[in-house]
């Protein structure tokens, strides 16, 4: 059996974001501006993956990721999975999944929603099996895969 090559370089510490849904690569890195940091970043785009055909990889040194940013992500793609490294090591492995809830995440679609007219924060909940949110002030409801981040 051929030894496999890794494609994208190991990270002594950080976070390994992987299984992301290729069109949703740079997506993500906006989301967690990761183009704001200062340690480095390596993004792989188009790698080839068994479960996605083709998928995207993110290694990011000396960052963890709060549970905040995490909910964020999971509105973009969820399923994705984190790996928490240390000493080149994955000392953690986490699935992506969409919350309940989501608060300050998302914008509400409907221009008269007092969160588009006050400054607070959005608060939506999510109906997984219809895939549809609703906000918690006006009841309006979108689709999970078409809302526009805050």
């Amino acid at each position: 059996m051929a030894k496999k090559e890794l494609q994208v370089a190991a990270i002594e510490n950080g976070t390994v974001i992987d299984h992301i849904p290729a069109d949703k690569t740079y997506q993500v890195v906006r989301l967690l501006r990761l183009e704001e940091i200062s340690t480095p970043v390596t993004i792989g785009y188009n790698l080839p993956s068994s479960k996605l055909g083709r998928k995207g990889i993110i290694k990011i040194a000396d960052k963890y990721f709060t549970d905040e940013e995490i909910n964020r992500l999971s509105v973009v793609a969820p399923n994705i999975v984190l790996n928490t490294i240390h000493n080149y090591g994955v000392v953690e492995k986490k699935r992506v999944e969409t919350p309940e809830e989501l608060r300050g995440i998302i914008k509400c679609n409907n221009p008269k929603c007092i969160t588009n007219n006050e400054p607070m924060k959005t608060y939506f909940t999510i109906d997984k099996v219809k895939g549809l949110v609703r906000c918690h002030y006006c009841d309006k409801e979108q689709r999970l895969d078409s809302v526009t981040l805050v």
